[in-house]
């Protein structure tokens, strides 16, 4: 049986514990209400990126043998399932053809630690450092750059992150990206004769860190939105605990009061 002091110890433990989980619930609510500012503007990036596929008519391509995968998670943690359920995705995907030619871009050490174990051999560029702060445009077109730059030819690739929809919830989105290559030999392009591969390339670039820049945002909305139920629910289940190990407390500390009562009168009717 414990004793008191183990009771009061491990209640004191739970105190603190909710007054940290209070504070970074209150911290989450204030950087969400930013990050949900910043999300109107931003998603017109996205929406203008994407609008270039459809209007070439490249959204009904099927998947290619030189496939990428890029995963927008951060470092942070304590946020539910936000970063699990992208790297689930990941996973299940990479299941259904584990021969294919399927590279893996992972924004943020999350992503990188839950996929390091099976599937480190597809790991072709890693960005960390990441999550700390709100998203900004430079990030987003430092990455686009360095995909681009990278010597993997790919193809067709997706573009995963989660896509905020409410306080308390949010859809993972797979979007599909294009190639270089694959928009400069469209039909669409082809029709023009003054656009070269030089103006389609830098079209792309821009078109791509729009893509990622929106997605950042959207993911930053549904991570801070996500830690902060996350923080209310441990709050809840501290102040439970709490309840519960007073009561505990209480009744034990009766019993000592009670047990030491009864060796005094024990000793006072021994001396008669």
């Amino acid at each position: 049986m414990a004793t008191l002091k183990d009771v009061a110890l491990r209640l004191r433990s739970v105190k603190n514990i909710q007054k940290i989980t209070k504070s970074m619930k209150m911290v989450s609510a204030a950087k969400f209400a930013r990050a949900e500012r910043d999300l109107k503007s931003a998603r017109s990036y996205g929406e203008g990126a994407a609008a270039l596929y459809k209007s070439m008519e490249l959204d009904s391509e099927e998947k290619k043998p030189n496939h990428m995968m890029i995963a927008l998670c951060s470092d942070r943690g304590l946020c539910g399932a936000v970063h699990s359920s992208i790297c689930r995705t990941i996973k299940a995907d990479l299941a259904e053809a584990p021969e294919s030619n399927t590279k893996l871009i992972l924004v943020g050490d999350k992503a990188r630690a839950q996929l390091q174990r099976l599937h480190r051999s597809r790991f072709l560029l890693v960005f960390t450092d990441y999550g700390r702060k709100p998203p900004q445009f430079i990030e987003a077109a430092h990455i686009a750059r360095e995909i681009l730059n990278n010597d993997f030819q790919f193809e067709t690739a997706d573009l995963l992150y989660n896509k905020f929809r409410s306080v308390i919830s949010y859809e993972t989105i797979k979007e599909p990206l294009r190639s270089v290559d694959v928009i400069a030999n469209s039909e669409k392009i082809l029709s023009y004769d003054d656009v070269d591969h030089e103006v389609v390339r830098s079209y792309q670039e821009f078109a791509l860190a729009n893509s990622i820049y929106a997605a950042m945002k959207d993911g930053a909305a549904s991570e801070q939105s996500a830690r902060m139920t996350a923080m209310d629910n441990a709050s809840k289940n501290a102040g439970e605990m709490i309840d519960s190990l007073t009561l505990t407390y209480n009744r034990t500390r009766q019993a000592v009061i009670t047990r030491e009562l009864i060796e005094i009168i024990s000793g006072a009717a021994a001396l008669e």
